[in-house]
């Protein structure tokens, strides 16, 4: 699973040196199992450190020797900390068998002065499947989005590439940002990860100079990406050439009864239902509906000259549908005993 987070981190500048957390060493030395259960390890090759200054500059350097964080003492009797892991980002190659091939990490150092404290560290970690046989035009069939049950959410429209997925396959939404502007979000997307329920959102400011059907252009766009997937993929390694292992996504647009009026999109809600499927002992997901319902209201109403706030928010929930284990018979077992012909011997 693709993940990118990010962290606030509270230091005492003093015990910058003494500080993991901080250290490239610390991530750069673990040891990746190529298998799980395994003996065989994968070590992580450094690729690139870029060190980043005080005034935003960035350098990258030469070698990929290990850095260690260091206390200095800058004029004035400012002390600032320096090579201290800001940025980690992991690359991960595997097979289609699921073996880990390579490991890769890119890091950014930065210097660190009492001014910017608390700290603030980003965290990526990307998957690449080598590529043994040729991709189908429809996505990458090999996603699985899931933790706890191997399900899919791969989608797939005709067979064409569609932009709504991000480069590793994966359906998006919307993503909130600290600003809630919507203008300034356009084109930021979020993963949707089977099994988490997801919602999201962000504020557009209306004025009387723009026309609605220009807003609701712009409004379904954010909502939906570029070109929505009419299917999804119900298992997570379903191939495209298999018809039957895709479900169609029921689009609904519901809008007030009001005719003459222009209806703003405000909401788009996705609902996944899926069901347990196969072993009891180990049970997969398959996805087995997919409703997108597009839930509009009429265009509000701005006087000259002022402003009207609309929120605009997307919901993914995911619905288990499993019927409950019985347990039992299928039949009722019958009783086939015969006796031996001469059981009653010498009676008759």
């Amino acid at each position: 699973m693709n993940q990118a987070v990010k962290c606030t981190r509270r230091i005492n500048l003093e015990q910058c040196e003494e500080m993991e957390a901080l250290s490239m060493a610390h991530y750069s030395s673990p040891n990746i199992l190529r298998v799980p259960n395994s003996k065989t390890k994968v070590p992580i090759t450094v690729q690139s450190i870029v060190i980043q200054s005080l005034n935003k500059t960035l350098t990258r350097l030469a070698d990929t020797h290990v850095l260690e964080p260091v206390l200095v003492e800058e004029a004035g009797a400012v002390k600032v900390c320096t090579k201290v892991v800001l940025e980690v980002k992991y690359s991960l190659t595997y097979t289609e068998a699921g073996e880990v091939t390579k490991a890769d990490l890119s890091l950014l150092l930065g210097t660190v002065s009492d001014a910017e404290l608390p700290l603030q560290q980003k965290f990526e970690i990307h998957f690449i499947q080598q590529n043994t046989k040729p991709v189908p035009l429809s996505g990458n069939p090999g996603y699985v989005a899931g933790l706890p049950l191997d399900a899919g959410f791969q989608p797939h429209k005709g067979s064409g590439i569609i932009q709504t997925m991000n480069r590793y396959g994966q359906l998006t939404i919307l993503r909130s940002t600290a600003e809630q502007d919507c203008l300034a979000v356009e084109g930021i997307r979020t993963p949707v990860l089977f099994g988490y329920n997801m919602q999201s959102g962000c504020k557009l400011r209306l004025t009387s100079t723009i026309t609605c059907p220009l807003v609701v252009e712009k409004v379904k766009s954010l909502l939906k990406g570029q070109g929505f997937p009419d299917y999804v993929a119900s298992f997570g390694n379903s191939q495209a050439q298999d018809v039957p292992d895709w479900v169609p996504v029921h689009f609904i647009t519901q809008a007030p009864h009001t005719k003459d009026v222009c209806q703003l999109p405000l909401a788009l809600v996705i609902e996944v239902k899926w069901t347990k499927y196969g072993s009891l002992l180990n049970p997969q997901a398959k996805i087995v509906n997919v409703t997108a319902n597009l839930i509009s209201s009429s265009y509000p109403k701005t006087n000259s000259g002022k402003e009207r706030t609309v929120l605009i928010s997307t919901a993914v929930t995911f619905v288990d549908v499993s019927a409950p284990a019985v347990a039992g018979f299928r039949a009722r077992p019958t009783i086939n005993a015969k006796l031996p012909f001469n059981f009653f011997f010498p009676f008759v």
